[in-house]
């Protein structure tokens, strides 16, 4: 597998410092990546300020939408590649319900265009009423 595939779609891991031009790497390894990413992120005062009165940078909104989108990745990829485990396991409710929830707060802040979830659209659209 190259990168991570949802049928039709293929996602290829690039942070924009180190991996300037998107590469095909392993599924776990695109989540390595994107974990030890997302927590560069978190950890960055200069995106999320830890000190009270710090403004946020006038990128905040566009790093937390780049946060969501590739999350979104690892749902759609699990439900494509695991989910005959997960349903194995009898943990399909524990994680309807996180995605459910992951689903509704990106509506709610607009932080994932809806282009972007075609993957799994018919599974949004039977648990999330419009």
């Amino acid at each position: 597998m190259l990168g991570i595939c949802c049928n039709r779609y293929e996602y290829r891991w690039a942070d924009g410092v180190q991996i300037k031009k998107p590469i095909e790497v392993s599924a776990p390894k695109y989540v390595e990546y994107l974990m030890d990413w997302v927590e560069s992120q978190l950890d960055d005062e200069s995106i999320f300020p830890q000190k009270i009165g710090t403004p946020f940078p006038s990128n905040f909104r566009d790093v937390v939408k780049t946060i969501f989108k590739r999350l979104f990745r690892v749902y759609a990829h699990i439900y494509h590649s695991h989910f005959q485990k997960i349903v194995s396991l009898k943990e399909e409710a524990h994680l309807n319900t996180c995605f459910k929830h992951f689903i509704l707060f990106t509506f709610e802040f607009g932080l994932i265009d809806k282009k972007e979830l075609a993957p799994l659209q018919e599974l949004i659209e039977s648990i999330v009423p419009y």
